[in-house]
This record gives structure tokens, C-alpha cells and sequence, in this order.
């Protein structure tokens, strides 16, 4: 006999089923969202496990990369898939969740999705956090400037690195203005520090990195889209031919 597990994960709990080839539940649970707590439920269970199913997510690649560690046969599946396979429930709960899921891992009705390794998880997130900081500043950077303009001070095209100098500039004199504003040239002043340092991260990781120099040589390719196009790639033998990849770009 063939059993299916579908797990619906949420931040502190996951709802279990598990089910047989016919179709029956054999077995439902609340369990903590924790792939130590989840490998030690199936093993009390001790039925061998032909797919467990998780639905992609937030937690999703540490959860399933953590069971394929334990040897357990985890698959990421597409959250549309999942979503379209059961739409025809009337009443959605974790538990009919966990059902779904494992009934689509059963009949086999669904779509893996590619769980990145744990380095391009951690490099992509260098990538975000970088692009983060530097989107806050150039917020910063259209407060200050709509603020002022209210007095009649205009900034003009200016640079980033004379942008502060700008704008003490067209504020000298005015106190009560300047104390309004310095605290956000200030906090300005911080993100720039701290969004260069995760580009020199990002520049030294690339420096010593094969596949991204050899992307470089490609005229117009910086470190920056080197990173993020390996990153994005992550293991190139799940693409079968080269035109795959640009409908998996586009796709995102």
C-alpha cells in the first residue's frame, strides 16, 4: 500500500493528512511547524511515504529542503496548481488544506516547483536587502525634496553624493526648517553607509565566483545582474535547453 502526505504550513503550526492510494485519511494532526517535529510524526506513523506534498510558500524551501535532508520524499508544488486543484472546497480550513494537498500528491495533479539551495537563498537575500536600503533613500530623497518645495526651494538635478550639500545649502538660514530636515539627511547619510557595505558583500562574493566573472565578459553584465541571473539559474541541469530559462525569467 502507497500513502500520501499533504502539509499545510503556516508560521507557528502545519496541518497534517496522510492518505492511502484509495483515497482514505489515515491519519490527521496539528504539528509544529518544525521539520524536527514533522520527521518525528511520520516516523510514529511508520508507513512508507511515496510524496509529501507542501504547498510553495515562506517557509516552504527551509521546510522541504530540511526533510529531503531527512530522507523524506518532500516536494514544493505551485500555489496556483494547489489553489485551482481545490477550489471546489466549500469551506477552507488548514485541516481541508492538508487533505487537498495530499490528495493531489496521491493523483499526482500538480506542478514541483524549484526549491533554490540554502547559498542562493542567502545571496538573493543580499541582493534584496542591498536594493531595500537604497529604495528607502531615494524615499527619503523625494520627502526632503516635496518638503521643501512648499518654501519655494527647488533642488534641481544634483548628484547623490552633493545631495546633502544641496540641501543645507538652500536651508541655510532657516532653523525651524533645518531641524525638520537634518534628521532625515541624517537617517539618509546611514542607508548609504550600510547599502555599501552590502555591495561590497555582493562585489567580493563576485570577485571570487567563476560563473559570475564569465557572465561579466558578456558586454553590459555588471556584478550586481551577474549575481542575480546565477542566483536565479541556481542549478542549470533543471533546464533542459537554454530556451528555457528566458520563459522562466519571463514567467517571473
Amino acid at each position: 500500500m502507497k500513502y500520501y502526505c499533504g502539509l499545510d504550513v503556516s508560521l507557528n503550526s502545519t496541518a497534517a493528512c496522510v492518505v492511502n492510494q484509495n483515497g482514505d485519511i489515515i491519519r490527521e494532526a496539528m504539528i509544529p511547524s518544525e521539520p524536527t517535529a514533522i520527521d518525528e510524526w511520520l516516523r510514529k506513523l511508520s508507513l512508507p511515504m511515496e510524496r509529501i506534498g507542501l504547498e510553495a510558500g515562506m517557509l516552504s524551501p527551509w521546510l522541504c529542503t530540511e526533510l529531503l535532508g531527512l530522507d523524506w520524499p518532500a516536494i514544493c508544488i505551485e500555489s496556483r496548481h494547489a489553489k485551482a486543484a481545490m477550489a471546489a472546497q466549500r469551506v477552507k480550513t488548514d485541516r481541508n488544506d492538508a487533505r487537498g494537498i495530499a490528495h493531489i500528491m496521491r493523483t499526482g495533479w500538480f506542478r514541483a516547483v524549484h526549491v533554490k539551495s540554502q547559498q542562493s537563498h542567502k545571496l538573493r537575500i543580499l541582493l534584496a536587502n542591498r536594493r531595500f536600503l537604497m529604495n528607502k533613500r531615494m524615499t527619503i530623497d523625494a520627502q526632503i525634496r516635496g518638503t521643501i518645495k512648499v518654501f519655494g526651494l527647488k533642488v534641481g538635478k544634483v548628484a547623490m553624493g552633493g545631495y546633502e550639500a544641496r540641501i543645507r545649502e538652500l536651508t541655510d538660514g532657516m532653523d525651524e526648517l533645518q531641524s525638520y530636515v537634518l534628521p532625515m539627511l541624517e537617517v539618509r547619510r546611514h542607508l548609504i553607509l550600510q547599502s555599501a557595505k552590502l555591495e561590497k558583500l555582493i562585489r567580493t562574493f563576485v570577485k571570487e565566483d567563476t560563473i559570475c566573472r564569465r557572465l561579466m565578459t558578456v558586454p553590459g553584465i555588471g556584478p550586481l545582474t551577474a549575481l542575480a541571473f546565477k542566483t536565479f539559474v541556481d542549478r542549470p541541469e533543471r533546464f533542459s535547453k537554454s530556451s528555457a530559462v528566458g520563459a522562466a525569467l519571463a514567467g517571473c
